[in-house]
């Protein structure tokens, strides 16, 4: 049985995306609309409310654990960088893959990224139409090919 076929028969795939910018958040979570694979795409706009929704915290106390974190860098508060560090070194939330889904193409943020053991770092196109191919091939990989972990 393929990855997609047990996600979508048991329960709809949980994203958690933490993006500050609304325009950018608004393409993302269209891209995951419309399709065959049961979604749903929570979003957060710093890092202060991400780790919040991730330890279930006062506004988020019911929240779901999700599937997969797309992950902002340059956010408000508290960036990405530290974001991806304390989710990678807490025992209850390093297993959730982590995709960095920035505009920063800087290859220090790359390197650091992949040191916090990020397990994908994607630069979000500037071209609208580029941005929904790349956002078609990400759903595509991590909802179709790879295996994800169970979420209890």
């Amino acid at each position: 049985m393929a990855a997609t076929d047990s996600h979508t028969s048991a329960r709809p795939i949980e994203i958690l995306l933490v993006e500050d910018n609304d325009a950018d958040a608004f393409l993302t979570q269209k891209a995951f609309d419309g399709n065959r694979i049961i979604n749903r795409v929570h979003r957060v706009e710093d890092g202060v409310n991400a780790l919040a929704y991730l330890r279930h915290q006062d506004p988020y106390i019911d929240a779901v654990r999700p599937d997969l974190i797309l992950l902002d860098l340059n956010m408000p508060r508290k960036n990405g960088r530290e974001v991806l560090k304390e989710i990678k070194n807490d025992p209850d939330l390093r297993r959730i893959p982590v995709v960095v889904f920035t505009t920063s193409d800087d290859e220090k943020d790359v390197f650091d990224s992949y040191e916090q053991q990020a397990n994908s770092y994607i630069t979000k196109p500037v071209d609208l139409e580029k941005l929904r191919e790349v956002l078609q091939k990400m759903k595509e990989y991590w909802f179709s090919i790879v295996k994800l972990p169970p979420t209890s």
